[in-house]
């Protein structure tokens, strides 16, 4: 993991009452979050954009309150979760302007390429040469909004 990005997402679950280890997981297994304990375990095998987009998806189970479960809409949540979390939607702006590809856009942001795709696919509204980042109904009701032009 690496240095101020990761030392945030750590004060970020501190902050919350998690407290997060690295730890020899079960193959196949890249974290895990103990709702009882308010613990998040992730493998030491995980490059540094792995256990980064590990932890952030652990911890958006915490903030859901789900339950250690294999549950296809608490991952699809947590991922989401994660994805808003880490990515900076001006800075991944600014690297789909300049054409930059998802691998790319994942080593710049420090992620993974997984959560890139989450991002831009489920995070972002796109309508009419415009993008919206945490869009809702109404005017004004975003976060981040840019305008392509050509």
């Amino acid at each position: 993991m690496r240095g101020h990005e990761v030392k945030a997402l750590l004060q970020f679950a501190a902050a919350r009452g998690i407290r997060v280890h690295a730890a020899h997981l079960e193959p196949g297994i890249l974290g895990e979050w103990y709702a009882d304990e308010n613990e998040i375990y992730f493998d030491l095998t995980l490059t540094p954009n792995e256990a980064t987009s590990v932890v952030a998806h652990e911890l958006g189970h915490a903030h859901y309150g789900h339950a250690c479960e294999d549950d296809s809409n608490a991952e699809t949540q947590a991922d989401e979760y994660a994805a808003r979390l880490l990515i900076d939607p001006v800075r991944l702006a600014a690297l789909e302007r300049d054409g930059a590809t998802v691998h790319d856009m994942a080593e710049d942001l420090q992620v993974t390429e997984e959560l890139v795709d989450i991002y831009l696919t489920r995070c972002l509204t796109r309508v009419r040469g415009v993008t919206y980042a945490h869009a809702r109904m109404g005017a004004g009701q975003w976060s981040h909004r840019v305008r392509f032009t050509i």
